[in-house]
């Protein structure tokens, strides 16, 4: 690939660095990123991703844009209320830079559909807000080898971490069940920091670029843990379970099933 000259000066900064180079915007724009939720993480993921001209970007979303989501949602205005998501985030992403080639799927991830969604990514990054789909995308992307960039946020704390087969834990290394039903309120119940969903994605962000550029530290087998109150970071090693059901030693999950059931949810409350 060669860069253009629009596409040398719109990446110039980025060119700039040591660890980057034209060789490595190449990389990016050669890159395959899919980003599962367009909310509130999804939505800086996905405007930085276009912004460092990732070649292709995913965005699986089934949800519309509403009002009490413009507070953290960012890709979004209020006219798009109404709208699906995923394909509001395509008008948007486009506007911002065309080099970038934005793929809507306007669904629900389910283990019927995700190995064949997943399959062409090279990095999948889980910007999703209720665990039935972030142990349904963990589990594919062990089954499948897949880089996965996970993160989360609760009122005022958020967490993230790189999940890659064999080199680290992966997100039942952590929690190997979904927690019972009705134990962890969702954001609707607890509230959230708009603010937080930007510092957690953006970090989530952060260490895509980092795996597609092979460059750094990524944060395999580490969950860094972010304080909004205290503003304050701490680094968590995680060490890999070897019992772990989907990456121990003796898997006993080698097939994906849907989780809705255990976490007491309709398939229709979960976009």
């Amino acid at each position: 690939m060669n860069l253009t000259d629009d596409q040398i000066e719109r990446y110039s900064r980025q060119i700039l660095l040591p660890h980057v180079g034209g060789i490595g915007q190449e990389k990016l724009l050669s890159a395959k990123v899919l980003i599962i939720g367009a909310g509130g993480l999804g939505s800086p993921i996905a405007a930085y991703m276009a912004g460092a001209g990732i070649g292709t970007l995913g965005i699986v979303d089934s949800d519309v844009v509403e009002l009490s989501n413009l507070h953290r949602q960012i890709i979004y205005s209020s006219d798009d209320i109404g709208k699906k998501k995923a394909i509001a985030a395509q008008d948007r992403l486009q506007k911002v830079n065309p080099d970038t080639k934005v793929i809507p799927y306007v669904l629900r991830l389910t283990s019927e559909n995700i190995m064949d969604i997943i399959k062409d990514y090279d990095v999948i990054v889980d910007g999703s807000d209720n665990f039935p789909t972030r142990y349904l995308v963990n589990d594919a992307c062990i089954l499948a080898k897949k880089a996965l960039v996970h993160g989360a946020f609760f009122r005022f704390e958020g967490q993230a971490m790189v999940i890659k087969l064999n080199e680290g834990p992966c997100y039942r290394c952590l929690f190997p069940e979904p927690p019972p039903p009705g134990t962890v309120p969702s954001c609707q119940e607890a509230g959230i920091l708009g603010a937080l969903a930007g510092v957690i994605g953006l970090i989530q962000a952060t260490e895509t670029l980092k795996l597609i550029l092979e460059i750094g530290e990524p944060l395999v087998g580490e969950l860094i843990v972010f304080d909004a109150l205290e503003m304050s970071f701490r680094k968590i090693k995680i060490p890999r379970d070897k019992d772990c059901p989907i990456c121990g030693e003796n898997p006993t999950i080698t097939e994906l099933i849907d989780y809705e059931w255990f976490c007491g949810l309709k398939a229709d409350e979960i976009a």
